[in-house]
């Protein structure tokens, strides 16, 4: 089938997935996992160039060691933090938003496949489709070359963001922050305003900002408003100096 069906061909496909691991010095042992982990599934739709899988079942694996390696560091370095506070903290390590940025950051989005329609849309920089293929990734990984080696990846580049998280207080949920944080100062709370639908009806990605006295707090992206809204919620409570100021000027002036 034609190349048009979808964003690389095979050869140019391959090659690209070469240049990723070399750049991340990932010496594979079966490159043909890792190429398999950078199949989005819209690349099935096209049933194209022989694409029988996508990368979902490494990124399920993927998920699974992830949330081990993150589990354990945070166990051994915190021993008097409750198991609470744990959980807050490595839901803030291992969330979409994160892996995104940092599968954006080590250039996976030049090596994900997609179909030719995704590829326009901008899939290989969608942050759910990165954070699918970071997981798979290190499914990948870990099959290829075992628990120590996938560990080592995870700490130095997942774990790594720990110190950005807890300067941020991106491990607090962060709708009810900034509820609680709003309401408590202004007596207002957000709303969450949807500013553009991208995609296809099967894979639609929502942008949606959070919203108060007319000043967009943050934004963010997901596969679905809620995701959406946590991501933007997430987003506003990490530059909360940046728009601080500009509330309570509003609130002033409209006093």
């Amino acid at each position: 089938m034609a190349r048009t069906s979808l964003r690389y061909d095979r050869r140019e496909f391959e090659a690209k997935v070469s240049e990723l691991l070399t750049s991340l010095q990932i010496l594979p042992k079966n490159i043909d996992l890792y190429i398999l982990a950078c199949i989005h599934r819209s690349v099935l739709n096209e049933a194209a160039q022989g694409y029988t899988e996508s990368n979902e079942r490494l990124e399920y694996l993927g998920d699974a060691v992830l949330e081990l390696v993150i589990t354990e560091a945070l166990f051994h370095e915190f021993s008097n933090k409750p198991e609470w506070e744990l959980t807050d903290i490595r839901s803030a390590l291992v969330r979409g938003r994160n892996l995104a940025e940092i599968a954006l950051r080590l250039n996976f989005s030049s090596a994900v496949q997609l179909s030719r329609w995704e590829s326009i849309a901008g899939g290989n920089e969608n942050p759910y489709i990165l954070a699918n293929t970071f997981e798979a990734i290190t499914g990948a990984l870990y099959l290829d070359q075992g628990f120590e080696v996938a560990k080592k990846f995870l700490l130095t580049h997942v774990y790594s963001t720990l110190p950005h998280i807890l300067e941020k207080w991106l491990f607090v949920d962060p709708k009810s922050f900034l509820q609680e944080f709003t309401q408590a100062i202004w007596g207002i709370t957000p709303l969450y305003q949807v500013m553009e639908e991208v995609g296809q009806d099967h894979n639609k990605v929502y942008i949606v900002a959070a919203i108060l006295d007319d000043i967009i707090l943050g934004t963010g992206k997901g596969s679905s408003k809620k995701k959406a809204e946590q991501d933007a919620a997430e987003n506003a409570v990490s530059v909360r100096t940046e728009w601080e100021g500009k509330i309570r000027l509003a609130r002033k002036v409209g006093a």
